[in-house]
């Protein structure tokens, strides 16, 4: 499993997730926002690694971790058939420093371009904190 790092309070960052929650139905994915202290503590997450956007992070091995656009490309390339396209995306010349590029401008400006949300979203298939929600994954 890995675990999605995102932005509670954007609305951009939440739809994607939710997005995502829908595509994925908690098979490869767990998710937290980077406004809940004991998640970012769990993963050794800093208030400096949050301004440098979404993280994923690879539970098993905490150490193995994306930033970014990175991490956006590496979700993408778990998802079924998600490899192929992110390879595609990263071959084409020049299309992948546009990219990156872009992913600095939308996560600078998120919330002028797409608002922020009144209530923080949390996330279904949330990242537990806890022995004892295993029960009920």
């Amino acid at each position: 499993m890995h675990c999605v790092i995102y932005d509670g309070d954007c609305n951009l960052c939440t739809t994607l997730v939710q997005l995502l929650e829908w595509l994925d139905r908690g098979q490869r994915f767990h998710y937290g926002s980077m406004q809940d202290a004991e998640i970012l503590e769990q993963f050794n997450v800093t208030a400096a690694d949050c301004e440098l956007g979404m993280l994923l992070i690879d539970e098993a091995n905490p150490k193995r971790r994306w930033q970014g656009s990175a991490a956006a490309e590496e979700i993408g390339a778990l998802l079924p058939v998600g490899a192929l396209f992110v390879a595609a995306y990263r071959s084409l010349p020049g299309l992948k420093r546009s990219g990156d590029q872009l992913y600095i401008f939308v996560r600078d400006n998120r919330y002028r371009l797409f608002g922020r949300r009144a209530a923080t979203y949390e996330s279904i298939h949330r990242v537990c904190k806890s022995d004892r929600c295993d029960q009920y994954f």
